[in-house]
């Protein structure tokens, strides 16, 4: 990928005699193109809340496409070049945001615009957006979903979409 980020996961974990120790330190540029632009690399995945800190496997390595996982949590990065394909959507989550670097636009569905910068974050509570890069220079966000019900507003349910 042209122009990857390059993001240091640290893991932790326990060894057989139940003393803490690091599992995995990497540093990570596998990202994958999710969009025309916009590329992802999860960094660990939930299936459960509470979640399970048992077991030895690298949960980043769950299979298949997804934004959120039902009764669980992702956390991953995002990197979107300028010109990153448009992806109006809602998910059944609330997301907790941090640009890490860059800038970027989230636009509402009816058309309200937040310009997001390095350092700022965000707590997207199941509405629709679409993430624009208008700038110059990739934007990169560190996001966690975790899954939520879906929002009841209006006197209707808001289901998940895109």
């Amino acid at each position: 990928m042209a122009q990857a980020p390059s993001v240091r996961r640290v893991i932790t974990g326990h060894d057989a005699s139940g003393k803490a120790i690091v599992k995995i330190d990497e540093v990570c540029t596998d990202f994958v193109e999710g969009r025309p632009n916009g590329f992802l690399r999860n960094i660990w995945t939930t299936d459960t809340t509470p979640a399970s800190n048992d077991g030895q496997d690298d949960a980043s390595a769950r299979p298949g496409r997804f934004t959120m996982i039902e009764n669980g949590t992702v956390f991953r990065i995002l990197h979107f070049l300028p010109g990153v394909q448009k992806r109006v959507h809602r998910t059944d989550s609330i997301d907790y945001l941090v640009v890490m670097a860059g800038e970027i636009d989230m636009e509402l569905d009816e058309g309200e615009q937040v310009h997001l910068k390095a350092g700022d974050v965000m707590v997207q509570r199941g509405t629709v957006h679409n993430w624009v890069n208008r700038g110059t220079e990739p934007c990169t966000m560190a996001v966690i979903l975790v899954h939520a019900k879906p929002v009841e507003a209006g006197g209707r349910t808001l289901n998940a979409f895109g």
